[in-house]
């Protein structure tokens, strides 16, 4: 079986952005935070499919997602700031108030249907 680490960019997205102005309670914005963008060559690497669910483990916690195909360079994931990037993410910060948010491991595990 193939390992299933990749390197996590967390950040904006246009759907993240404008479903916090509608709303954080609303489909709209529950969706898009919950998107994990990966490769297409990544996902056939571990064997994902589009609308997969995947358990996302970080050295901080764990979170579930949808995989997604996109445009992301192989070997990297992106998913929007939201409910289940705070899993992810620890609370060092730097003396900065912003944990960090990009560039760190995470290792996939699929979710049975």
């Amino acid at each position: 079986m193939p390992e299933k680490k990749l390197i996590l960019i967390t950040g904006r997205s246009t759907k993240q952005g404008t479903g916090i102005s509608i709303g954080k309670e609303k489909e709209d914005y529950q969706i898009a935070t919950s998107i994990l963008e990966l490769n297409p060559a990544d996902m056939q690497r571990f064997g994902l499919s589009e609308g997969q669910a995947v358990a996302i483990k970080t050295q901080f916690g764990e979170a579930r997602a949808i995989c997604k195909p996109e445009d992301v360079p192989q070997g990297l994931a992106f998913m929007a700031f939201g409910p289940a990037t705070s899993h992810l993410v620890g609370g060092e910060t730097h003396a900065t108030g912003m944990p960090d948010s990009k560039g760190f491991e995470i290792e996939l595990e699929k979710i049975p249907a």
